[in-house]
């Protein structure tokens, strides 16, 4: 098994941060980010604190020449990866292991496409509420990434190395047998409380305490169930009591990425989540009524909020 020494992120938002701060504290040197020369411009500046400590990452234009990095860690929104895709060229190599910590179901068949499915990883991260003021960025859970191959009944070498380098950096894991129904149960939840907390502005203590919006909430997350069982995951409504325990858990004043962007006036991922819904609806006939709301909803605040 090769031990990763060094790692490359490209995405420097409130996960992609807490994760990268992680790792920096792990070993300064093991972390570069890719940036283009605006954004490293203004992080050098700024600088970055995450939970009251000052970072200043080592930063890297995606022209630079390099080494490829051992693992190559992409956390950026959906509308970014096209563009995250052409700025970690340099650094993936023959050897390079792939991690994407991007919400939804389709960016590792997007970022396998170009670079070898060979080299990924499924991954996504759950119950980390961090959240993000520019530069400033504040955590009360740090989560959990769960990550592995297809099927993980034997650990294959990529997975036991990345486990060695979270083991070393804190970093909580998990590597469940079935990972695509781990990947379809993290969707369903962004399907429903990022984009509900989004139309309603509401923190995760709204969901917690009242009732109508869990319900709103769960509307949109049953659609997802029903659509997870013509793919043949097979999602139930005991996976949605199944997020309540972690809902329990996030600060009542925390908020979902998709609430920050739209109070940040930044556009959302409203397509990946009810855009996907909705396309899955129709290719397997299912109504997708709630979704299809959600999506004319959160592209009117979009709209609104420019």
């Amino acid at each position: 098994m090769k031990e990763i020494k060094s790692i490359s992120i490209v995405g420097l938002g409130a996960i992609g941060a807490v994760y990268a701060s992680k790792l920096y504290d792990m070993e300064p040197e093991c972390i570069k980010v890719i940036a283009n020369k605006e954004r490293i411009k203004r992080y050098s500046k700024n600088g970055f604190s995450i939970n009251g400590k000052e970072y200043n990452f080592n930063y890297i234009t995606p022209e630079e020449e390099t080494e490829p990095a051992d693992l190559v860690l992409v956390s950026v929104k959906y509308h970014h990866l096209n563009q995250a895709i052409k700025d970690m060229r340099n650094h993936v190599g023959t050897d390079t292991i792939i991690l994407s910590l991007m919400n939804g179901i389709s960016s590792e068949e997007i970022i396998g496409k170009e670079y070898g499915m060979d080299k990924m990883l499924y991954g996504m991260c759950v119950a980390i509420d961090a959240l993000r003021d520019d530069t400033n960025i504040t955590y009360t859970n740090i989560g959990k990434i769960f990550f592995g191959e297809g099927t993980n009944d034997l650990q294959s070498s990529k997975v036991k190395a990345l486990k060695k380098l979270l083991e070393n950096a804190n970093i909580p894991y998990e590597v469940p047998q079935d990972i695509m129904r781990s990947l379809w149960w993290k969707f369903m939840i962004n399907v429903g409380i990022n984009q509900v907390s989004a139309l309603l502005k509401a923190p995760y203590g709204v969901f917690q305490e009242i009732k109508e919006s869990h319900e709103l909430m769960e509307s949109a997350m049953k659609e997802v169930i029903e659509l997870s069982q013509k793919v043949g995951v097979n999602l139930n409504e005991d996976d949605i009591e199944e997020f309540d325990k972690v809902l329990k858990t996030l600060s009542p004043k925390g908020k979902t990425s998709m609430h920050q962007d739209i109070e940040a006036g930044r556009k959302t991922e409203v397509e990946m989540f009810a855009g996907t819904v909705c396309e899955l609806g129709r290719k397997y006939d299912i109504d997708t009524p709630v979704n299809q709301f959600l999506l004319k909803a959160i592209h009117t605040l979009e709209k609104m909020e420019k």
